[in-house]
């Protein structure tokens, strides 16, 4: 949940442009990014700072994009010694008319997007798993 560079990896392959604008050696609470990237077709821009870190069981983030702000909270609680339990939140307020309007939007459509969200979170736990079972 703290391979900050692997995840900064992953948006460069994707074509996202990810700037680290901090000059700590390692990401630490503060750190920030700036990343640019084209999604529907427009450019979009957004700030990313981590606002909490506790390693390794909670991870903040908060960003600022368009008029819209969001929280993201990465909580992972021991069940076991190989079992985990993830819990990712996203709490997003508009700050412009436009974010409002878009969030009115979101809500509608909340039930397909969280359950989309819960796929890439299993998706992505998956593949951390795999990454550990195989050693790396």
């Amino acid at each position: 949940m703290t391979d900050f560079q692997g995840f900064e990896r992953q948006a460069l392959r994707r074509g996202v442009n990810v700037q680290r604008i901090d000059n700590a050696p390692v990401p630490v609470e503060g750190s920030s990014w700036d990343v640019a990237f084209k999604f529907r077709g427009k450019d979009r821009n957004l700030k990313t700072i981590i606002t909490r870190l506790n390693e390794p069981t909670e991870n903040r983030l908060y960003t600022a994009a368009n008029g819209l702000d969001g929280v993201t909270q990465i909580e992972l609680v021991p069940l076991s010694r190989n079992r985990t339990r993830i819990a990712v939140s996203l709490e997003l307020s508009p700050q412009s008319l436009s974010a409002r309007l878009l969030l009115q939007s979101l809500k509608l459509a909340k039930n397909s997007l969280s359950r989309r969200f819960g796929m890439r979170v299993t998706d992505f736990v998956e593949d951390v798993e795999e990454f550990h079972r195989k050693g790396a």
